[in-house]
């Protein structure tokens, strides 16, 4: 199991920089391999508010995550001109999950010959994601075994709720790529807070050890020192101070669901 994990957006440099320390130290400890997220621009917002410091100032953060902390980097893009540019900084190309379906954009991050992380749409199908695979296929002849992931985040369900169907875990690995999930935006609660998606927090760790016993390759979770004061997903970012004891009940559930596969 490998994990990617970061505050939302980026907000500045000093609690990125604080923040990537702290996960890796943390994974160290545990042996799990770390992949470092944060976006330079949160664009899929409910209403206009902040969205992050720019692509530029971004990726010069990014940047320095890798060479002072020589951790990968993953990060969203949302417009297909954007991928050239992010590729070269960050080591995973992460599609939003309302941006799932857009052809151009799946497909230029995956002619950068970086893994790309597609978080499948709240409004899609698990089997839906087979169209991702063909896609990103169709420009890579040679093929992306282990370099296209799928991420489940949970489906719609009515007006401010996601679902989790733990069998879309099962299904997705039928198109033979690794399995991802999102424990922190499969909590959010869309359009529930005034213009601004809400969440439960407290339901990460439920959520995260269904998971888990289902089997998953990777488990995503969002990290913020402080998440009420979170420019972006307040309400479902795990605290960093209870990331140790979340990660180590997580890896003791995956060598025991390992057992049963």
């Amino acid at each position: 199991m490998f994990v990617i994990a970061g505050p939302c957006a980026i907000e500045n440099r000093d609690m990125v920089l604080s923040t990537a320390d702290h996960l890796k130290s943390v994974c160290e400890r545990l042996g799990l391999s770390l992949y470092f997220k944060s976006s330079f621009d949160k664009a899929n917002r409910t209403s206009l508010s902040e969205r992050g410091v720019g692509m530029d100032e971004g990726l010069h953060i990014l940047q320095e995550v890798k060479q002072q902390f020589a951790l990968p980097v993953v990060t969203d893009v949302h417009e297909s001109w954007q991928c050239s540019p992010v590729a070269e900084v960050a080591d995973v190309l992460q599609i939003p999950a309302f941006l799932s379906r857009q052809t151009d954009l799946v497909q230029a991050a995956a002619r950068t010959g970086h893994i790309v992380n597609v978080k499948k749409g709240q409004f899609m199908a698990p089997w839906d994601m087979k169209g991702v695979v063909q896609k990103v296929q169709a420009v890579s002849p040679q093929g992306m075994t282990g370099r296209l992931w799928l991420t489940e985040r949970g489906n719609s369900f009515g007006y401010g709720r996601l679902v989790v169907d733990m069998t879309n875990l099962v299904e997705m690995r039928r198109w033979g790529c690794p399995v991802v999930f999102d424990a922190t935006h499969s909590v959010q609660q869309p359009s529930t807070a005034a213009g601004v998606t809400g969440g439960n927090r407290e339901m990460v760790p439920v959520l995260m050890r269904a998971a888990l016993a289902v089997g998953v390759d990777g488990l995503f979770l969002e990290v913020h020192p402080d998440p009420d004061r979170a420019i972006s997903d307040a309400a479902n970012q795990v605290r960093l101070s209870d990331i140790e004891q979340l990660l180590t009940q997580a890896k003791q559930i995956d060598q025991l669901a390992h057992q049963f596969q």
